[in-house]
């Protein structure tokens, strides 16, 4: 039985992603705080904003605009000499970013994306790009995270308009009940698509404690494809490497893939299938389990 009142928030800033998305796109003045063509960077978060820096990354040196370094702000090497740091944070307040930022201030040159503009991130950084608009309350974010990567996929000179026109069908799509109520799932991607099926795992946890996977496509075959079997998914992002369709159906699992439909598109479907799960399971993914709106962390670490 599903219950519809739960993920009420998670539910809404779901569906306003393709509207913020259209209005991150128009930003222009902002995308001159980034990074200059060339530059080298390093691009860091946590959780959520740590995979939205891997698809930005990739992104970036897939056009041919400088070497893009990713990394979890708790395991950042920024000392190898980059020109700048772009760092990511929703809620502005993460301890692993704000110590992060404050350890290369004076030597390093970091732009930083936010979502809650009163907050110390924002006086710790050398330029701001404020995202308030994509601020969320629901604890499971969804549409921050893809906004900062809409904003930067924008600042690359990608025309979002038909991602947004995906985004918004993806609303709307009937979502399969084998897609609802499979045991398992296995996301998979390659090179900007990476950071976005790692996104879907980790929602897919998140909202409704399922059992999720997340690895770049081509590693699927190199082990994770033992875990696939009737009953279970494997969702591919962006395009298909030859012949993982067939291999993946060949277990038995359902093999997942919107063709010709981008990634981040596509992620609002995955987003759908978790706030769905929860619900069904009575769970409530504005408050889930063990989670808080952003990690602060008391103490010696």
């Amino acid at each position: 039985m599903s219950h519809p009142t739960l993920g009420a928030r998670m539910a809404a800033e779901l569906a306003s992603q393709p509207d913020c998305w259209e209005q991150a796109a128009e930003l222009t003045a902002e995308r001159a705080l980034l990074p200059a063509t060339g530059s080298r960077i390093a691009v860091v978060g946590c959780g959520t904003s740590w995979f939205m820096a891997q698809a930005y990354a990739a992104a970036r040196e897939a056009r041919g605009q400088g070497q893009s370094d990713a990394f979890a702000a708790s395991e950042a090497f920024v000392d190898r000499g980059y020109d700048a740091i772009v760092a990511i944070t929703r809620s502005g307040t993460t301890t692993e970013v704000l110590e992060l930022v404050a350890s290369v201030k004076g030597s390093t040159p970091v732009i930083g994306l936010v979502g809650d503009t009163e907050t110390p991130f924002v006086d710790l950084v050398d330029e701001l790009i404020a995202l308030p608009f994509a601020d969320e309350t629901s604890v499971v974010q969804t549409r921050f995270a893809t906004t900062a990567l809409a904003f930067l996929r924008s600042s690359l000179g990608e025309d979002l308009s038909p991602v947004i026109a995906q985004g918004r069908a993806a609303l709307e799509a009937e979502l399969p009940e084998e897609l609802v109520t499979a045991e398992q799932y296995t996301f998979i991607g390659t090179g900007a698509d990476v950071g976005i099926a790692h996104e879907a795992a980790l929602k897919m946890r998140e909202a409704s404690q399922s059992w999720t996977e997340s690895y770049p496509a081509k590693e699927y075959r190199h082990g994770p494809i033992a875990i696939s079997a009737p009953g279970r998914v494997t969702w591919l992002f962006g395009p298909a490497p030859e012949g993982i369709g067939a291999d993946t159906r060949a277990t038995g699992a359902r093999f997942e893939h919107a063709d010709g439909v981008d990634g981040m598109a596509d992620l609002i479907r995955a987003q759908r299938v978790a706030l769905e799960r929860a619900r069904r399971a009575g769970l409530d993914p504005d408050q889930p389990r063990n989670l808080t709106r952003s990690v602060i962390l008391d103490g010696p670490r």
